[in-house]
């Protein structure tokens, strides 16, 4: 079992340090959300009541994903999730093969097709599509990321650089049918977009195996990142892992709000990370 930290709602001051911090508590990954900008929106909060307001921090992923890759070694970084289908597919590529160069590659790419339809209003990308556009831009990105010449419509051949020495893991974001197909389908990985208990998660796993028999891949074709709803415990965790979960997402401060955030981060990797 891996550790990711899931940092959504922190300052954008806070990062650099935070990412100090968990490289050497010894967590994996560290995420952060993607979001454009804040409004009144129309289009209603899909996962209970919206935890955020004006002032919270949406810094651009890739840009505080590349100032957090400078000062860490080891330390990998995964957006949890970007809204790729917002954008066009050209930007998206240049934007993650740049910060997977400059971190050493150590860069995953979470995506999801997002909620906010103000959001692709913003950027002229078409809402209703969006989740058949993913679906065609996946593997037109790995094609980019690997520097092959590549054909796409109105365009003469074209290949772009710098592109990384490793391919890039995909991580699908969501618990949808169309979300777990599209894991199962094209990605990596999994990512879950909500706490889950025992009982939720047992559900996904068996829909997530189901989905990758009927493409004929095998159950372990899929990294398994799941936020749980559990104390930190290593034993609890180790029991998970037994179910194929090879990663959890946390956020320690969650549990002890008003003590500083890498305090927690060093209780959490003495109890939970050094004993897995």
């Amino acid at each position: 079992m891996r550790f990711w930290l899931g940092a959504s709602f922190c300052d954008t001051n806070e990062f650099v340090e935070l990412a100090v911090a968990a490289e050497r508590c010894g967590f994996d990954t560290f995420t952060l959300s993607d979001h454009l900008f804040f409004a009144d929106f129309s289009t209603p909060y899909p996962y209970g009541r919206m935890r955020w307001t004006a002032e919270t921090h949406w810094p651009d992923v890739w840009v505080t994903i590349g100032a957090m890759s400078a000062v860490t070694t080891r330390l990998r970084f995964s957006p949890n999730v970007y809204i790729a289908p917002a954008r066009d597919l050209i930007t998206v590529a240049k934007q993650v093969s740049t910060a997977a160069v400059l971190s050493g590659d150590r860069v995953g790419f979470g995506v999801g097709v997002g909620w906010c339809k103000e959001e692709f209003a913003a950027t002229g990308q078409d809402f209703h599509t969006r989740g058949r556009r993913l679906d065609e831009m996946l593997p037109r990105l790995r094609e980019l990321w690997s520097g092959a010449q590549v054909e796409l419509p109105g365009l003469p051949p074209l290949s772009m650089s710098p592109v990384p020495a490793a391919p890039i893991p995909i991580y699908v974001g969501g618990d949808s049918e169309a979300a777990l197909r599209r894991a199962a389908r094209a990605g990596d990985g999994w990512i879950g977009n909500r706490i889950y208990t025992e009982e939720q998660i047992d559900v996904v796993l068996a829909d997530l195996r189901r989905y990758l028999k009927e493409y004929g891949r095998p159950e372990d074709a899929l990294e398994i990142v799941a936020p749980l709803a559990v104390l930190p415990d290593a034993a609890t965790y180790r029991r998970f892992a037994d179910k194929g979960i090879t990663a959890t997402m946390a956020a320690p401060w969650w549990l002890s709000p008003g003590e500083p955030k890498v305090a927690t981060m060093e209780r959490f990797a003495e109890e939970v990370i050094s004993k897995m």
